[in-house]
């Protein structure tokens, strides 16, 4: 097997694979090397196993990083629309669930099979269960001291991802590299994660695993209308797991538990319509039955809602509409969907995601400190951001 090539990209993810297509299509001898048995292990898992491919409504908006100009270029010149006419070009079944969300209708294997049959057509070779004990800077490139041997290229390019869900692999290796050439890093964390509670509110909470409903949280200014799960060890659920990336330890979420509706009005109109009605009554029509109940109770709302004072409806309806919860922490990597921070793109080029330093050093995808919003979103970036690399690596 050869040892020398044009580029080498380190992991076959989302970001790994694209880039290698794109790059073997301008003619260049592509190697992707990645220490795992299966290549785009994230990709398969992700969705439900369906792949949240991309978001057709992605913009620089749905994005977090301490640069936030950096995305805009790549996801400027590689779009949704680009990557959904490769999709359909492959003849993939997809289907949009929420708004401008794309999934296949049958599997992810469905997007892993677009990514490994566009590298093959476009002659890059992957190279699986082969891990990097040491890469130097030469005078023509870099040399990389594998599980494989040694191996040459002119142009390296790091899509090792970040630290979110070590099971399928993920170590800080894409990190290791970036401080050995000098690089800084930005503070690293989980995002996209569910909390957890403190014991107080996760036993009151625990007979509610399972249960769902459509909230608006806030917290740093930030806020998401979308639904909120209650699990056994706290809260996910869309909601949770977006505002989770804006979330710091110590701080409070804000829940509006009936973003939709005006619960003080609603409680003054029940009470001088129906005087005999409860707040549990009410409750029960907007949230889901046990949910009702147990918010209920916590809170020891009884007897019939003629017996509230205007104050006394107002604490209600405050209750409801803003109910601040501390938690006590996230999952961490464990179920993070991604990691937040890495590499400062700031040392960056933001057309090319080469080191601005050694133009001929790419890192690219979640191992960069651009995070996207749930949604697909983390895709595209992973797709603009290789076929940025791959069209100059």
């Amino acid at each position: 097997m050869s040892s020398d090539y044009d580029v080498i990209i380190i992991g076959a993810g989302a970001a790994g694979l694209m880039c290698a297509a794109t790059a073997g299509y301008r003619g260049r001898k592509v190697l992707v090397i990645d220490h795992a048995n299966k290549p785009g292990k994230k990709i398969l898992m992700s969705g439900g196993g369906r792949c949240n491919f991309t978001n057709l409504n992605s913009t620089p908006a749905n994005f977090l990083s301490d640069n936030p100009h950096y995305c805009i270029s790549a996801l400027k010149r590689y779009t949704p629309q680009d990557f959904l006419e490769l999709v359909e070009r492959h003849g993939v079944a997809h289907e949009e669930k929420a708004a401008g969300q794309l999934f296949c209708k049958d599997s992810a294997k469905d997007i892993l099979n677009v990514l490994l049959t566009e590298c093959e057509w476009a002659g890059a070779e992957i190279r699986l269960k082969t891990s990097v004990s040491g890469v130097q800077g030469t005078d023509t490139g870099y040399n990389l001291a594998t599980s494989a041997g040694s191996l040459t290229c002119e142009s390296l390019v790091i899509a090792s991802g970040g630290l979110s869900i070590p099971t399928m692999g993920a170590t800080g290796f894409g990190y290791d590299i970036a401080r050995q050439f000098g690089l800084t890093l930005l503070p690293t964390r989980a995002g996209l994660v569910p909390f957890t509670l403190h014991p107080d509110l996760k036993e009151q909470l625990g007979p509610l695993s399972g249960v769902s409903c459509p909230v608006d949280v806030s917290c740093r200014d930030q806020h998401f209308r979308e639904p909120m799960l209650v699990t056994h060890r706290g809260l996910s659920g869309p909601s949770m797991l977006q505002i989770s990336s804006y979330w710091h330890p110590g701080d409070k979420l804000t829940v509006d538990l009936l973003p939709a509706n005006r619960i003080h009005e609603d409680l003054l109109s029940l009470r001088k319509n129906k005087p005999q009605s409860t707040v549990g009554h009410y409750l029960g029509q907007h949230l889901p039955k046990r949910f009702a109940q147990a918010y209920n109770d916590m809170h020891g709302w009884t007897g019939p809602l003629q017996g509230y004072k205007n104050s006394d409806l107002e604490q209600v309806a405050e209750a409801l509409g803003q109910w601040h919860i501390k938690p006590a922490g996230t999952e961490g990597y464990r179920t993070a969907e991604v990691t937040l921070g890495g590499v400062d793109t700031r040392q960056l080029s933001s057309k090319t995601m080469a080191v601005l330093e050694r133009p001929n050093l790419y890192f690219i995808g979640e191992v960069v400190d651009v995070t996207g919003h749930l949604g697909g979103h983390n895709f595209q970036w992973a797709w603009a951001s290789g076929v940025a690399a791959g069209n100059v690596a």
